[in-house]
């Protein structure tokens, strides 16, 4: 049923206008990951939505080092972010650590928190984070 249900919902994205948001979608706002050690900046990217990296701890430029991304700050973390729903972008997540992108979604809730979604094997295997609004 999911090998059914998949290839409509890839299609998804492409039946929305590429302006078209979500009216409580905070586009221009930063955020924070659970241990704060990155925050990034919610903002339009040309047609689409994308979550910059502005600020990361000495750690988290470490770690990013060691896995093969030299350049953390500044570094697109969610990419190419596509209205998919109230307050929902569908889109592309980077991961630093190991250089690997994968499918995922933002998802904003109460304005304050922003749960941020990677999965693999057609979502299958999926890790999420709540981040915080930057005030």
């Amino acid at each position: 049923m999911l090998r059914a249900i998949l290839p409509a919902f890839m299609l998804f994205p492409l039946a929305v206008p590429a302006s078209a948001s979500p009216p409580d979608a905070p586009i221009a706002s930063e955020w924070r990951n659970p241990s704060n050690s990155v925050h990034v900046r919610i903002d339009q990217c040309g047609g689409a939505v994308c979550g910059t990296i502005t600020w990361a701890s000495d750690k988290a430029i470490a770690d990013a080092k060691r896995g093969g991304t030299t350049q953390l700050i500044g570094t697109r973390l969610f990419r190419d972010l596509k209205p998919a729903g109230a307050g929902k972008w569908s889109g592309k997540v980077f991961v630093p650590d190991i250089r690997q992108t994968f499918s995922g979604t933002i998802q904003f809730q109460d304005g304050d928190k922003m749960v941020g979604k990677g999965c693999v094997l057609f979502g299958i295997i999926c890790k999420a984070q709540t981040w915080s609004r930057v005030r």
